[in-house]
């Protein structure tokens, strides 16, 4: 019987929030600051046929992910293989879709004796054993990528499996951190096990499971009315990367997008690949992109579950740029979706004017250096996405200084916490004055971020979407790209984007800029209280408002 819409609610909300407390408790217990610091993990609970009950706000780009990885568990041992007080631990890049940085840890849930569902997580460990320390920027096969592991018991019955332990901290740089983040993401489990417990010990099973499959009725329902909404039709669109990291020709990345009734198909069998260097992507993460592109467009404000998605199809190439097969090099897999997602709204924009905003500046724009702590005399290794400008969209100017699509809850590294763990200081920080792409509404503007090394180091970078920067919608024009300049205005001064394990000497500096966001509709329909706010705030400078605006400065009357 299907349970009242009361109850429903209560506990499509209970399901949410055990997701989320079980994040928290990731949060607060891992030992590595890419973790506790910046957010780069999530969680989900998930029921026993692989559906997810609730999932954690954070790294949106695992949307639709963590059950993959239970239900390819499943797959390869069948399903007596679960265990109760068992954990299990898997990061391979085909499996998963992910880099193998991104461990997965999970555990099946039991309920009086029977199998009701897994607790799920996620997180970014600091090394997992590459040719590099960290992430490697040049990598061309995936075994110079680190330690993979397939789906892997690491508890057993509740006891640890030692030599699983023993090959992981034997085969990375930080076995501390790496062991102590493995078992902030058992905390997890044990919530997760707790929570779900608890529902049905007060709601009974069978309601609990019954108000699951009403929610996931509704949300299907939802995503299909919203594609009806669509004419049908087919909308294409294409776009190309800097690089594949390694040679210097651009990457295509190309979408097609057909509407039929109530169906949606993302067709990407267009998309260049495989590429030589590190951004090639598993078809499963392929798959969770384009949730989240479509979850950007439609339903945005409905949580995620096992309901939602449905009438989404996804369709690649094997063996392309966004659907890997080994050996190919999968390191900086995101790279290629964040383009795509920003294609996929590019595509859509003349049936969604309204909603579909421009492009953001489009990647995590990673800055990585590491060597010896004088004040420890130990490794240490700082990985670092930075914020940038997104699109503006009908109505509204883009964000200014906000984390990329993929990443969501992920937070840029606080000042305090940088300075006092890493032998660099941060002399620089705030937003890049004209960055903005013009429009009636303007983009985000990027960022300045800039390190002052204080001891020698090493540095690698990785900034996309330099000859492809944030487009603008309507009329609405080009985002600055991205710069990363090596001791500016010195003798030595140099520029990169792109470099692996680059020598940096005590005092060198490293001035890093973002990209800004694509304006949306005419820049000379810009309202000009809006421009001299701007102005007022340093946003834009009076050149940026006299080219792209026609408003001369000295008419402004700015203070």
């Amino acid at each position: 019987m299907k349970p009242d819409p009361i109850t429903i609610e209560i506990l499509r909300n209970a399901f949410i929030m055990a997701a989320e407390e079980m994040n928290a408790a990731l949060i607060r217990s891992a030992y590595t600051p890419v973790i506790y610091e910046s957010k780069d993990c999530a969680v989900a609970l998930i029921d026993s046929n692989h559906r997810v009950l609730g999932q954690s706000s954070g790294v949106p780009l695992f949307l639709g992910n963590l059950e993959a990885c239970t239900l390819a568990t499943e797959e390869m041992y069948g399903r007596s293989v679960w265990g109760q007080g068992d954990i299990w631990i898997m990061n391979d890049a085909y499996l998963t879709g992910t880099h193998m940085h991104d461990v997965t840890v999970f555990a099946p849930i039991f309920y009086q004796g029977d199998l009701a569902g897994f607790a799920a997580s996620r997180a970014h460990w600091l090394d997992i054993g590459a040719k590099d320390p960290g992430v490697p920027m040049d990598s061309t096969e995936i075994f110079q990528e680190g330690v993979r592991l397939p789906p892997t018991l690491v508890v057993r019955n509740g006891e640890p499996v030692e030599d699983i332990w023993s090959i992981i901290e034997s085969n990375v740089r930080f076995p501390r951190s790496a062991i102590g983040d493995m078992t902030a993401q058992f905390a997890v489990a044990s919530i997760g096990e707790h929570r779900l417990g608890a529902l049905f010990d007060r709601y009974g099973r069978d309601t609990v499971e019954a108000a699951a499959e009403e929610i996931f009725r509704q949300s299907e329902q939802l995503d299909r009315e919203a594609i009806r909404a669509i004419p049908d039709g087919e909308y294409t669109a294409e776009g190309f990367l800097d690089s594949d990291g390694v040679g210097h020709e651009p990457v295509r990345i190309k979408v097609r997008i057909t509407v039929e009734g109530e169906r949606l198909l993302f067709d990407l069998t267009g998309t260049d690949g495989p590429g030589r260097g590190p951004i090639n992507c598993g078809a499963v993460q392929t798959l969770s992109a384009c949730r989240l592109a479509f979850k950007y467009l439609f339903n945005s404000h409905q949580p995620v579950n096992g309901g939602t998605f449905r009438p989404l199809e996804v369709k690649t190439k094997p063996g392309s740029i966004l659907d890997a097969r080994s050996p190919a090099a999968c390191q900086f897999y995101f790279t290629p979706l964040g383009l795509m997602i920003d294609l996929i709204c590019k595509a859509l924009s003349p049936v969604l004017a309204g909603t579909v905003p421009a492009a953001h500046y489009g990647d995590g724009m990673i800055f990585q250096f590491t060597g010896i702590n004088p004040r420890t005399e130990e490794l240490f290794l700082d990985n670092e996405p930075h914020v940038g400008g997104w699109g503006a969209s009908r109505g509204q100017d883009g964000e200014d200084g906000m984390i990329w699509t993929l990443s969501g809850n992920f937070h840029d590294m606080p000042i305090e916490v940088f300075e006092s763990k890493f032998p660099a200081r941060i002399t620089d920080y705030g937003y890049r004055q004209d960055s903005a792409g013009p429009g009636r509404w303007r983009g985000g503007n990027g960022i300045i971020r800039e390190y002052q090394m204080t001891t020698d180091t090493e540095m690698s970078l990785w900034f996309e979407r330099s000859g492809n920067p944030a487009w603008g919608l309507l009329g609405g024009k080009d985002g600055a790209p991205p710069d990363v300049v090596i001791n500016p205005g010195t003798p030595d001064e140099t520029r990169r984007l792109k470099t692996n394990r680059m020598p940096l000497r005590k005092g060198d500096t490293v001035r890093c800029f973002t990209g800004g966001g694509g304006g949306y509709g005419d820049p000379l329909d810009r309202d000009p209280e809006a421009v001299q706010a701007d102005l007022a705030d340093g946003h834009i400078s009076a050149d940026y408002a006299r080219r792209h605006h026609g408003i001369d400065y000295e008419s402004l009357n700015i203070s």
